[in-house]
């Protein structure tokens, strides 16, 4: 099964220049935590609630006034959405990720594939086991 089968297409994303506190509330609203950083169509980085308390909060930045791209994290991890649904289960299981950015060919955001969607579009329970155990695990130490 493709990712493309899988994921969710309508993600929610937010601008690099939206204001923190914008940004908290669409998180708030449409009850999640990480937002893709978009700028017509393409992934520039994630904003995590995380990276609003640490990275801003934390640092004494305005969230009203700090813009997301001033915070964002800037590496994304992601799939293409003609990956093998395994591929992706692969990549979430090595970066612990319990959902994963879906892109495009052209690397335009196609959607957000998550250890749900696994579960209840493959019907593959010793993939989903398998996937939730190792993005479950803690860290490696150094």
């Amino acid at each position: 099964m493709r990712v493309s089968e899988a994921m969710t297409p309508e993600v929610v994303t937010v601008s690099p220049q939206a204001l923190l506190v914008d940004a908290a509330r669409l998180m708030r609203d449409s009850d999640i935590g990480p937002l893709p950083v978009c700028e017509k169509g393409r992934v520039l980085g994630m904003l995590t609630d995380r990276d609003i308390t640490v990275r801003a909060v934390a640092s004494g930045k305005d969230p009203q006034s700090t813009r997301v791209g001033d915070v964002m994290t800037p590496e994304v991890v992601s799939c293409l959405e003609s990956d093998d649904v395994r591929r992706a289960a692969e990549i979430m299981q090595s970066a612990q990720l319990r959902r994963l950015l879906v892109v495009s060919n052209d690397g335009r955001l196609a959607g957000i594939v998550s250890l749900g969607d696994l579960a209840l579009q493959t019907g593959d329970e010793e993939l989903t086991g398998e996937t939730l155990e190792r993005v479950s695990e803690p860290p490696a130490s150094k």
